[in-house]
């Protein structure tokens, strides 16, 4: 698949991320035409199944919502043609190769934004309710209908007492029927509320992360409090017997305020604790790495070239490469030839005629982790072993 097969209609990419990406909705009607959904109602059922993959199952009963978490037993998901009822299966690009190549087409936008592929299935009259989100998503109908009904939110106000985030006053500016290959972009915060209408409703939800500044900050602050451990220890000053002993010590508030103030974080130490993050696989992922020898790896990726693994994720800066949570060595740092992985996700045996030792290397060991494939590892997946990150 390629970017060339969405159907913009007037617009284009440019004309999209110049006038409506994070700024107004926007319907594209057939952007995929004739599209055909990448998996059956059964095998997205049987998915739901795994206890590896997240899934949700949301039911409704007039005002009343219960909602389940995954895995579930075939028997434990309710009959087809009862109403009101969705199953969310996230992250579908980890498990299936067709969804992520259609997750792919979407690389107009940088991959740190990139959240996955979610899939839901809707009965009649199922749905998730009126809501917000905090990220970019795209909303393609892959089979039946669904009515979907938008606006900006005034009021953010949450019902009480539900399983799920719904708002209390969501007042629809459109109202909008989608039909399988339409597709709806919505922007962060805009307020939605999709139904399915006639059942046998199946929707991909593309998600790209848009994460405030204060969840960035949090995850900045407990890394560079990693980088800095050791330092002197806490000791108190002298003390004298009859002191309150509930009195917290300003010794220790300002000794607190000293390790924070060593902190002193430049650029760089912000990139490097952004592209770690970033790539940081979910923690359900797990990877298939090969018994073979680095020697028997390195051949194969110069004979057959390599790619990287649906599950993988992978980002630069100007001075470092990260690969699933971590930055790759020093002497790998300026490497134009990862840099051409992570932006292709692929690297052919002819652009690895002129890879360093030190680059054949690191490909050889991630193919063992299973972060890298290539022809010949998919051709033995006998001698696979299962680990999450390597």
């Amino acid at each position: 698949m390629s970017t060339a097969t969405i159907n913009w209609g007037d617009y284009s990419i440019p004309r999209f991320l110049r006038e409506a990406w994070q700024r107004k909705p926007l319907l594209l009607r057939q952007a995929f035409p004739g599209f055909a959904p990448l998996l059956s109602r059964a095998q997205l059922f049987a998915l739901a199944g795994d206890e590896d993959v997240e899934s949700r199952l949301l039911q409704r009963n007039g005002r009343s919502w219960q909602l389940e978490h995954g895995p579930f037993a075939r028997k434990q998901i309710p009959p087809v043609d009862q109403r009101n009822w969705t199953l969310l299966v996230q992250g579908v690009n980890l498990h299936v190769d067709a969804a992520s190549a259609l997750l792919s087409m979407f690389r107009f936008i940088p991959d740190a934004r990139l959240d996955d592929l979610m899939i839901s299935w809707a009965s009649d009259g199922g749905g998730v309710g009126p809501h917000q989100d905090a990220y970019d998503v795209f909303l393609l109908q892959a089979a039946g209908r669904r009515r979907w009904r938008i606006g900006p939110v005034a009021d953010a106000t949450l019902q009480p007492g539900k399983p799920v985030k719904l708002l209390a006053h969501f007042t629809p500016e459109e109202d909008l029927l989608l039909e399988p290959g339409d597709m709806l972009y919505l922007p962060p915060g805009w307020g939605h509320d999709g139904i399915a209408v006639g059942g046998d409703c199946m929707t991909y939800s593309i998600g790209f992360r848009a994460p405030p500044q204060g969840e960035l900050l949090k995850e900045v602050l407990w890394q560079l409090a990693e980088f800095q451990q050791g330092g002197p220890i806490y000791t108190d000053p002298p003390l004298r017997e009859g002191a309150a002993p509930a009195l917290l010590p300003q010794s220790m508030v300002k000794f607190a305020a000293q390790a924070f103030a060593r902190l002193k974080p430049d650029a760089a130490m912000f990139e490097s604790v952004l592209g770690a993050y970033l790539t940081t696989p979910k923690p359900q992922v797990w990877f298939e790495g090969m018994q073979a020898s680095p020697a028997s790896l390195r051949r194969a990726c110069q004979q057959t070239g390599c790619r990287l693994d649906r599950r993988s994720k992978m980002l630069y800066t100007a001075q470092s490469v990260f690969l699933n949570g971590e930055a790759v060595p020093a002497a790998l740092a300026a490497s134009a030839l990862l840099r051409e992985l992570a932006d292709q996700h692929s690297l052919s045996a002819l652009q690895l005629k002129g890879a360093t030792k030190d680059e054949l290397a690191a490909l050889a060991q991630w193919c063992a982790q299973g972060w890298l494939l290539t022809g010949e590892v998919a051709a033995a997946p006998a001698a696979a072993t299962k680990t999450r990150r390597g």
